[in-house]
């Protein structure tokens, strides 16, 4: 059934004093989508017939919708009774213990609760969601089977991905584990995941052949979480690629927090930047907060090629007490991070969240919306993607695949907000 938005806020341009950006211009469009795609933009579209449906959007900007990264959802006190965690002190080792005994625990609610961080994530303006899921000894693939009826559930409405990840190690757990694993990737993975193989298997060299190897015989993308600082980090990285080239491996490679990326030396950072960026290896973060050197920098990453996510981790559970689902808010706290105060840096963020689309290029022309683009975006309350992030203005209408997903009526104040 067509939509058509009507008294739509589109960016334009930027607005200079002399070389700076200054504002972003914008201008009130109607948009005409149909069949999943942005079909007309126009100052002003007539439509006939019954069977159109039409949104007075009251001069609410139209951004791109949000991508979740990197998730948790089969495991999460989301929806549940408040719990914070205790502390870890044998460092992951304390958790995985805790898994243990957690997780078969809460089988009976990971379905409920699931669902619960899915419509979350979908009313904060969310369309794409790659979770990880637990394959672990204790679970063994029961989570697979939670989380892959979840997300069907929603197939109609958001795309996802879903990372079959051995949070408590691939090798560690002898080949009995290593078949239970192999069966959870025959169940709608789409990548392959891993956790810190020094670490956690004591022999990364065999767990990184094993990871390619997995991802090659089923055709996988591969996500693995690297904790490790440092020279460590390095050394696991320069590992990876070192796999990569020799296997001519294309599929997605995605490295979550990789924080040594934060303490290396410009020279090493550097070195190791390029090779990244000549294989094409992406990096998600949480734009991490704590002690020592482990926020990544994600802009001079994403100047010298290497694409870089964000993403929340979890929405509260035994690791961590934080994570909202809201990446406005996370927009919010890496501009804030980086010290990031004026229109061009704080508008340009945005493209963390969204699968690295902005409406304006960084030359300030428009790029989004086209005609022929996938219809997923959002109507929210500020006079452009700067304001929207450094004022976290509400969002009130979330359109995916051309569909309205999610409405919610909230006080329009425009720029004022």
């Amino acid at each position: 059934m067509p939509l058509l938005l009507t008294n739509v806020r589109l960016e334009t341009g930027y607005i200079y004093d002399q070389s700076f950006v200054t504002a972003t211009k914008t201008a009130i469009f109607d948009v005409l989508i149909e069949n999943g795609k942005f079909i007309n933009i126009a100052p002003t579209i007539e439509v006939s017939g019954n069977d159109v449906i039409i949104i007075d959007a009251k001069q609410q900007l139209l951004v791109p919708s949000l991508q979740e990264m990197h998730t948790h959802i089969d495991k999460t006190y989301f929806s549940g009774d408040w719990k914070a965690p205790v502390p870890a002190t044998e460092g992951i080792f304390t958790r995985f213990k805790e898994e243990a005994i957690i997780l078969p625990k809460q089988l009976s609610v990971a379905e409920d609760r699931a669902h619960a961080m899915v419509q979350h994530y979908i009313k904060k303006g969310h369309t794409h969601i790659r979770t990880h899921v637990n394959v672990d000894p204790h679970i063994e693939t029961k989570h697979m089977e939670i989380v892959t009826r979840v997300l069907e559930h929603y197939r109609e409405q958001i795309t996802y991905e879903i990372v079959a990840f051995p949070q408590h190690g691939l090798l560690r757990n002898g080949e009995a584990f290593l078949a239970i694993f192999e069966k959870a990737l025959q169940m709608g993975a789409t990548h392959v995941g891993g956790v810190d193989p020094a670490i956690v298997d004591r022999n990364s060299g065999t767990v990184l052949q094993t990871i390619f190897q997995l991802a090659q015989k089923y055709y996988l993308g591969i996500d693995i979480h690297l904790h490790e600082q440092n020279t460590l980090g390095e050394f696991q990285i320069h590992q990876i690629l070192d796999e990569m080239e020799q296997r001519s491996f294309k599929n997605d490679v995605m490295i979550s927090h990789a924080f040594t990326l934060a303490d290396l030396s410009e020279q090493s950072l550097d070195k190791l930047i390029e090779r990244m960026a000549a294989n094409q290896v992406n990096v998600t973060t949480t734009v991490a907060i704590g002690a020592g050197m482990i926020t990544i920098p994600v802009k001079y990453l994403y100047d010298k090629g290497v694409n870089v996510s964000f993403g929340h981790d979890s929405l509260t559970d035994h690791w961590s007490p934080f994570g909202s689902g809201d990446t406005i808010q996370k927009l919010n706290r890496f501009i804030e991070r980086f010290g990031y105060i004026d229109e061009w840096h704080i508008g340009q963020s945005l493209k963390y969240a969204t699968g690295g689309v902005t409406p304006l290029n960084e030359a300030g022309e428009q790029q989004w919306p086209k005609v022929g683009d996938t219809a997923n975006g959002l109507l929210v309350d500020a006079v452009s993607s700067a304001h929207l992030i450094a004022r976290r203005c509400p969002i009130s209408t979330v359109i995916s695949k051309g569909k309205i997903i999610h409405e919610e009526a909230i006080e329009l104040k425009g720029e004022f907000r």
